[in-house]
C-alpha cells in the first residue's frame, strides 16, 4: 500500500487524517526509520509503525492531533518504560512525528462582482479551491473566473439545493442585494462549514439576524457569522478588501490564538444603552455600504 496515494484519497474525499512517522532511532525498534502510518478519521490505518503498545499510543495522539490540526512529537524509550514490554521489544528509542492530514479548502464564493472577483484571486493564491454562484451569467462565466472549480450561473435557490458544504468549507456571501445575501445566509448557517462571512454594515448584519430568527431559525445559529466581513484593515478598494476577507479565512483556516469577529457581538451588544447600541450599530455603516456596492 503507498502510504502517500491514500493521503491523496483521504483529502480528495474531504476528510481529515494524521500521518505519524518515525523520524529518529536509537538502538534497535521493532521497525525502522521513515516508518510510516496513517490513521484516517473513522479511525482506520493505513500502514505501521511497529504495532503493539507504541502504535496504540501514537494511534490515540494522531485523533488528537486531527481535532487539533497541530503536529506532535511523541519519544519512546522502550528499554527504561516496562508497559511497552510485550515480547517484541528491543531495547531501543524511537522517536515520531504525527502531522495532520487535512482536505483541501473548498471556499464558496457566492456572488461573481468586483470584491468576489478580487477574493477568489486572492483565494486561489493562498490554496483554496473556489466555488463561485451569481444569477447573472455576465458576471459567474469560466472566462472570469478560468481556475475555479466550478463556475454556476443560475438563480441562487437552484444553486443552494445542489451544494453541499463539509466542515472543511468556507462560504462568502458578497451578492449585488440585500435580498439574495440573506437567502444565502438562510441556507449556510445550517450547513456545518468551517466559515460563514456576509458583506455589510453591522445595521445590516442585525436586520437580516432578526428577519431570520423572525421565520424561526435559532439565534445560536448566527453566533459563528462574521459580519461585517474580514479584518478591520481600513481596507475600501475590492482589492483591499480581498486582502482582509482572505486574512480572516487563513486565520480560520490555521487556527489562529487570537479571536475573531463575528456576529456574537449582537448578543453582547445587547446589553448597552440603547443610545451606545445605536452608535455601535451605525459606525461603520457609511464605508461598509460602499462595499456593498462594489459586489
Amino acid at each position: 500500500m503507498d502510504i502517500y496515494e491514500e493521503v491523496v484519497k483521504l483529502q480528495q474525499a474531504g476528510h481529515k487524517g494524521a500521518l505519524a512517522t518515525i523520524v529518529k532511532v536509537r538502538g534497535s525498534i521493532p521497525s525502522f526509520k521513515s516508518a510510516k502510518m496513517l490513521v484516517r478519521d473513522d479511525g482506520s490505518i493505513a500502514g505501521t509503525i511497529g504495532g503493539g503498545c507504541v502504535e496504540a499510543e501514537v494511534w490515540q495522539a494522531a485523533r488528537e492531533v486531527m481535532t487539533q490540526e497541530k503536529p506532535r512529537t511523541l519519544t519512546f524509550d522502550l528499554n527504561q518504560d516496562p508497559k511497552y514490554d510485550t515480547g517484541l521489544v528491543c531495547g531501543g528509542a524511537l522517536e515520531i512525528f504525527i502531522e495532520p492530514v487535512l482536505p483541501s479548502p473548498w471556499l464558496y464564493l457566492f456572488g461573481a462582482g468586483h470584491v468576489s472577483y478580487e477574493v477568489y484571486k486572492a483565494a486561489r493564491n493562498a490554496g483554496f479551491d473556489v466555488i463561485v454562484a451569481d444569477d447573472r451569467e455576465i458576471y459567474a462565466n469560466a472566462e472570469r473566473f478560468p481556475e475555479a472549480r466550478q463556475v454556476i450561473a443560475e438563480d441562487f435557490d437552484k444553486a443552494l439545493a445542489n451544494l453541499a458544504p463539509s466542515e472543511s468549507s468556507y462560504i462568502v456571501i458578497a451578492t449585488r442585494g440585500h435580498r439574495d445575501d440573506m437567502r444565502v445566509l438562510r441556507w449556510a448557517v445550517q450547513t456545518p462549514a468551517r466559515y460563514i462571512g456576509m458583506i455589510g454594515s453591522k445595521h445590516k448584519a442585525i436586520a437580516v439576524y432578526r428577519q431570520l430568527t423572525g421565520e424561526g431559525l435559532k439565534a445560536e445559529l448566527f453566533d459563528r457569522v462574521h459580519s461585517p466581513i474580514g479584518l478591520d484593515i481600513g481596507a475600501i478598494t475590492p482589492e483591499e478588501i480581498a486582502v482582509a476577507v482572505l486574512a480572516e479565512l487563513i486565520a480560520v483556516r490555521r487556527r489562529a490564538e487570537r479571536t475573531l469577529p463575528h456576529m456574537s457581538w449582537f448578543h453582547t451588544g445587547r446589553h448597552r444603552a440603547p443610545e451606545a447600541q445605536q452608535a455601535a450599530e451605525v459606525a461603520a455603516e457609511s464605508v461598509c455600504e460602499f462595499h456593498e456596492n462594489l459586489s
